[in-house]
């Protein structure tokens, strides 16, 4: 279907406005009106023609948009050009009207916003210039304390700051003894002779830490038919202050000779390697040898 077709088959008036136009000015001529009197109806006609023709273009934009939605969402096809301008006659002026007058109330507000801030704008740029034009003024020294000034009956006060430094030093210099007495001196020297006493005894009372070592020897017998538990026997009866015996073993030499290997704990204060080999080799008949395979501090 051709465009020139499809206007032929719409069921609408072109010639309307000529026709009221026509009209017009049949009532206006038996009426017997005057022409400025015409003129200004002529002139409100054609307002209100204008304002009818945009409703009635509003209107058929929201009754196409509604029908666009509806089939949209309901998946059914769009209605027929004639439906729709049927509908859209049906759309409430009063809505549109609301909706016009909203458009303009925010529009009005935002005009009013954007007022304020051109306002606020050209206040910080008057500001921002005099803060140019003024001269640059030295940064005060905040180490040092201004001095105050009273103010009294519109005059100002200089207050002598001098003068009452020098009253401050001398009271610190009245304060101050240079020569003590001997009796403080006497009192602070017994105190601290009472103070490094107690210290000395106190540390003394403490208990200091034991410094050990862990020990192991080879004792080698003199051949293979050497009895080695009289042997371990014999080593064990070495006792000291701060000497501990442990696991032992018999470890092969070679040709049936097997040493003995003990372990033991000592003191290093109390008990030494020298001590433990001399008093081991005492035994002659068993013992051949008492060597340190291993020494360890705890």
């Amino acid at each position: 279907m051709t465009s020139v077709a499809f206007l032929a088959q719409e069921k609408i008036w072109f010639d309307k406005p000529l026709y009221d136009e026509a009209e017009r000015r049949f009532h206006e001529r038996v009426n017997g009106c005057s022409p400025q009197q015409t003129q200004a109806a002529a002139g409100a006609n054609t307002i209100l023609q204008d304002i009818a023709r945009a409703r009635e273009n509003i209107q058929k934009s929201l009754a196409g948009l509604k029908t666009t939605l509806c089939s949209r969402v309901s998946g059914q096809p769009a209605l027929s050009r004639q439906t729709q301008l049927s509908c859209s006659g049906a759309a409430d002026p009063v809505e549109l009207m609301s909706r016009i007058t909203s458009l303009e109330l925010e529009n009005q507000s935002l005009n009013k916003v954007v007022d304020d801030l051109r306002a606020a704008l050209s206040r910080l740029e008057c500001r921002v210039a005099v803060l140019e034009r003024s001269p640059v003024t030295q940064t005060p020294n905040l180490s040092v304390p201004a001095p105050t000034v009273p103010y009294t009956n519109g005059t100002v006060q200089q207050k002598g700051s001098a003068s009452a430094k020098e009253e401050e030093d001398e009271d610190v210099d009245d304060d101050f003894d240079l020569f003590g007495s001997d009796e403080d001196d006497e009192e602070a020297e017994k105190l601290k002779e009472q103070r490094l006493k107690a210290y000395t005894e106190k540390k003394s009372k403490k208990p200091g830490v034991i410094a050990k070592s862990s020990i192991l020897l080879d004792v080698k017998p003199w051949d293979d038919e050497t009895d080695m538990a009289k042997l371990e026997e014999c080593v064990r009866s070495v006792q000291a202050d701060g000497l501990l015996w442990g696991t032992s073993k018999l470890v092969p030499v070679g040709y049936g000779i097997k040493k003995l290997q003990i372990a033991c704990v000592v003191e290093d204060d109390k008990v030494g390697t020298d001590l433990l080999e001399e008093e081991i080799t005492k035994f002659e008949d068993l013992v051949q040898s008492v060597d340190v395979a291993a020494f360890n501090k705890i």
